[in-house]
């Protein structure tokens, strides 16, 4: 209120004066007109202001009201979501160091397997039908040990209908798939660039080694390709603390969108942009914890591990209906494409 007065303090004051002085030889009848009607105008302004100011008011006081409640109430007030489709991020590390990368070797914590083969369970007790191993690079840690028993205990025992992984390719070997290929329905591969150069530009290498000698082994493996933007996330890729800068990166919707009308004749292509993407995942980071993006940071909830899921999705941030938008649920069962290793 203090603000509101000192600014139209100010501007009253110089508009009377001004008036004034250039009708300093009228009738006193005419000064009296001349009086009312700028008063009329004087107090029609300010009402009109102190109007505008008390909604705008009310309206940040409606948002501090929402800021200022308890997680508790903050819970309270979204409805239960079942977590259909999870993206595990089990690990940070990696053996790439990409420019553009919003999930970074923050930490080197990887769970106990007991532990994380209990997390999936409650997951699959909670109504989770699909999950997503990534990281990092999953196929780092004990050389792709782990991530393959986590596999083997999510299709075997816990029968989900998907299980997948998200690497960069390099780690994978034949062996692997010998082993653990039954188990897996889908394999995701981040490929930015069949040119060399490209891939150096951006990081997505490893010394002197080739990216792309074993991009090419499993290329023919895939037959889907999704394109993201670049996510810029406070903390990972872009600020104080980061350990990217990938504003080099960023491009505009509109420069994604011409990207996707350059190749729109490749049918297998699917994209997804920063709007879709960005709270469509339910991510769980190396602790269990789901990260809300919503802010433009990843702000964790408590581990599933020690609260149960309930309690823990209800700080996910989850966008459910832009996950069914984006075709978050589709055919992702190997029995059902009735696909072979």
């Amino acid at each position: 209120m203090q603000c509101l007065a000192m600014f139209w303090t100010d501007s009253i004051g110089f508009q009377c004066g001004k008036t004034i002085t250039a009708n300093v030889n009228l009738s006193l009848r005419q000064l009296l007109q001349l009086c009312f009607s700028t008063l009329h105008c004087i107090f029609t302004n300010i009402f009109s202001k102190v109007y505008s100011w008390t909604a705008g008011a009310e309206r940040l006081q409606q948002k501090d009201a929402r800021d200022d409640k308890t997680p508790d109430q903050k819970k309270s007030n979204q409805s239960t979501t079942i977590p259909t489709s999870v993206n595990y991020h089990f690990l940070r590390t990696c053996n790439y160091k990409c420019g553009f990368c919003f999930h970074t070797a923050k930490t080197s914590f990887v769970l106990p397997l007991d532990e994380a083969k209990r997390g999936l369970k409650l997951l699959k007790e909670s109504g989770m039908e699909k999950i997503n191993f990534s990281g990092g690079e999953p196929f780092l840690h004990d050389k792709g040990e782990y991530l393959g028993k986590l596999v083997q205990y999510s299709k075997q025992d816990l029968q989900l209908p998907s299980v997948s992984i998200v690497s960069n390719g390099s780690l994978i070997k034949e062996k692997w798939f010998q082993k653990y290929g039954d188990y897996l329905d889908i394999l995701a591969i981040s490929c930015d660039s069949f040119d060399e150069e490209t891939n150096r530009l951006i990081d997505r290498s490893q010394g002197r080694k080739s990216h792309l000698d074993n991009l090419y082994k499993i290329r023919s493996w895939c037959q889907q390709y999704k394109v993201f933007q670049c996510l810029l996330i406070d903390g990972e890729n872009v600020g104080e603390n980061a350990l990217r800068e990938a504003e080099r990166f960023v491009i505009s919707n509109q420069q994604f969108q011409e990207f996707l009308d350059r190749h729109s004749s490749i049918g297998c292509l699917v994209p997804e942009s920063n709007e879709k993407m960005r709270n469509s995942y339910l991510i769980l980071d190396e602790y269990m914890r789901f990260l809300d993006c919503r802010e433009g940071r990843k702000d964790p909830s408590k581990s599933i591990l020690d609260v149960g899921v309930k309690e823990a999705i209800c700080f996910s941030g989850f966008d459910e209906k832009m996950f069914l938008k984006r075709g978050g649920k589709y055919l992702w069962s190997k029995a059902d494409m009735k696909l072979e290793w």
